[in-house]
């Protein structure tokens, strides 16, 4: 059965006009490039209920306690915060929510809390945020939405989201989705799913039923379709699932090896690789099929092409020189030129959103996962497991989500995220293995 979309999402605006006025000049700030050691204090205290009503997700106060636990988790995920869910720390009262009483929250920097309202059943819940710096006794931030009762960790994310762009200075991230592939089964005969979930691996949904192996997925640009390749015997072949209505069409299919397929920034071309007579090269198709159109030509393997954010370059791996190594193109595959020159190879490039840095697979010893400039400057590690690859960006360029792989006969693989001081590593939690993640953009 097909999970609906979010019905409702937006900012409140009559119903909510008591509540949601212009927002404060902000006090406090985060150097997010700063010393991690000293993360700002956030009390997240549970979100009261004006009447607690019962709604098919629970109670309005179960709902309050339930979106505070996931704005903390999403803040403490960041590793630029410090924050106590409601767990560890007194109630509020529904008039505090607009009046805080600053004296209870003397150990931390900042307070972030809110309500919740509805009138039960099926009825919209609407969610208002708040965000105050303490010592200065001031509102810094507030922002309301109302969402389907099913909905309210969507309400959850774009709260820690406020609270993050407005602490940050930085653009947010937690209200997105990724894409990935599940995996179960013996090392050698592996079944490979197409699922989805939240960012924090939440909401998680199986897309592919894994009588055909599922690979390589990446969200369009619009977040409305996933393109994947699937492999089903000795046929090869491109597909666009559309998430809304849950059909897929085929892009192109072949008997050769076909690999990496990534979208253009307008969503009107896709990138993939192909092997054909022991050549594989980078070629470029229209998202709706039609004949592809070959952009390398060098002897050897061409691998793994990611559009630039404005979409006129492309950044690849090629072995022509005699290792993997990364190079950039224009988009018409004109002016290639190897950008990596550091020992060991080089995979699985992708473009920052940002456009400020390219992310890969560090093949040196182990596999680790590493930045560098778009010019193959600053080069940096960030992680130092067994084998951690295919980097992939959250929406404001901050964040890299991967997949680290055991050592040992079965290897299993999960999914795992580091931001770019290379020091805040964790697991998303996936019900099974999981390898190939793709990180999607900002949800609309």
């Amino acid at each position: 059965m097909k999970t609906p979309l979010l019905r409702r999402l937006l900012v409140a605006t009559a119903a909510l006009s008591a509540f949601l006025a212009a927002p404060a000049l902000a006090q406090l700030s985060v150097d997010v490039t700063g010393d991690i050691d000293s993360n700002l204090k956030i009390a997240v205290p549970a979100l009261p209920a004006q009447q607690d009503v019962d709604t098919p997700a629970g109670t309005a106060s179960d709902l309050g306690r339930k979106i505070a636990e996931v704005i903390a988790a999403d803040l403490k995920g960041s590793g630029l915060f410090d924050p106590l869910g409601p767990g560890g720390m007194p109630g509020i009262a529904f008039p505090e929510v607009t009046n805080p009483v600053y004296d209870k929250w003397g150990a931390y920097q900042a307070l972030a809390q809110g309500f919740v309202r509805t009138t039960g059943g099926e009825a919209d819940i609407t969610v208002g945020c708040y965000l105050y710096d303490v010592a200065l006794k001031q509102e810094l931030t507030r922002q309301g939405y109302v969402v389907a009762p099913r909905d309210w960790r969507r309400a959850a994310h774009k709260c820690a989201d406020a609270i993050y762009a407005r602490l940050s200075g930085e653009s947010p991230f937690f209200d997105s989705r990724i894409a990935y592939i599940a995996e179960s089964g013996p090392k050698g005969n592996r079944t490979k799913r197409l699922a989805i979930m939240d960012s924090d691996g939440a909401n998680h949904r199986f897309i592919t039923n894994g009588q055909s192996i599922a690979l390589t997925p990446r969200w369009s640009p619009d977040y409305k379709s996933i393109v994947y390749v699937s492999y089903l015997g000795s046929r090869v072949r491109l597909y666009v699932y559309d998430y809304g209505s849950g059909q897929q069409r085929l892009v192109t299919e072949s008997n050769n090896p076909t690999f990496a397929p990534r979208w253009s920034p307008d969503g009107r071309s896709i990138l993939f690789s192909m092997a054909v007579a022991g050549n594989t090269d980078i070629y470029r198709v229209g998202a709706s099929g039609g004949a592809p159109v070959r952009l390398t030509t060098s002897p050897g393997i061409d691998v793994g092409g990611s559009y630039s954010p404005d979409g006129s370059r492309i950044v690849f791996e090629s072995d022509r020189s005699g290792g993997q190594q990364l190079y950039v193109m224009n988009a018409d595959g004109s002016n290639q030129q190897r950008i990596s020159h550091g020992g060991g190879r080089y995979a699985t490039p992708e473009w920052s959103p940002r456009g400020d840095l390219i992310a890969f697979t560090k093949l040196s010893g182990d596999f680790k996962i590493a930045v560098m400039t778009p010019s193959g400057d600053n080069e940096r590690i960030l992680t130092n497991g067994w084998q951690d690859e295919q980097p992939t960006w959250s929406p404001n360029g901050r964040v890299l989500q991967f997949f680290r792989t055991t050592p040992g006969r079965q290897g299993s693989s999960q999914v795992w995220q580091v931001d770019l001081t290379g020091v805040n590593e964790r697991r998303i939690p996936t019900p099974l293995s999981g390898s190939d993640p793709a990180w999607g953009p900002l949800l609309p």
